[in-house]
């Protein structure tokens, strides 16, 4: 799998759906390294085709792979040895994964929801709230961006924000606002 191959994919399933779904919203969801994708689809639709995805939701984003993979507590090991930097980040630019949604979330204009939970041990919720000030300092419409955070007495972790029963309702309300 690749960065590009990745976005390409879901733009071809955005053209099927949207093909098939009539006035209904298409929104992009994308979780951990998903995010990644998810902001790199709509910004290529946008830029591209001048057409932009009716929302984006990013669950437990980080800014970028590289600065992900530096602060993922599963390096911490790593981080400490002479070459880490080389090896493991770099390696990521060379095979052309970047996964930029620090740079892609400056230049949409969709409606954003960052969704982050204050116990996720897989990427640093600071990563996601760095992501949403990035964004609310770049978008024209501050209201159209969303952080919200879940708190760590929930216990939603890295995988299971989407289990907490009060998140389709969080999304229908950012949804309306569109």
């Amino acid at each position: 799998p690749t960065e590009s191959g990745f976005t390409t994919d879901v733009l071809a399933l955005y053209d099927w759906a949207k093909a098939r779904s009539g006035n209904s919203s298409i929104l992009f969801w994308g979780h951990s390294l998903g995010t990644g994708i998810a902001t790199n689809a709509a910004r290529k639709l946008q830029e591209e085709r001048g057409v932009q995805v009716d929302a984006v939701v990013l669950e437990s984003p980080y800014t970028n792979i590289r600065e992900a993979a530096a602060h993922i507590p599963i390096t911490k090991i790593y981080r400490q040895f002479p070459g880490f930097g080389y090896f493991i980040l770099d390696s990521l630019a060379l095979g052309n994964m970047f996964f930029r949604s620090d740079e892609n979330v400056k230049v949409l204009a969709c409606p954003l929801l960052i969704l982050h939970a204050e116990d996720d041990d897989v990427v640093p919720p600071h990563l996601g709230r760095k992501l949403f000030e990035t964004a609310q300092s770049s978008y024209k419409d501050k209201t159209k961006v969303k952080f919200i955070t879940f708190p760590k007495k929930l216990g939603l972790g890295h995988d299971y924000i989407s289990f907490n029963p009060e998140l389709p309702t969080l999304v229908k309300d950012f949804l309306k606002m569109k």
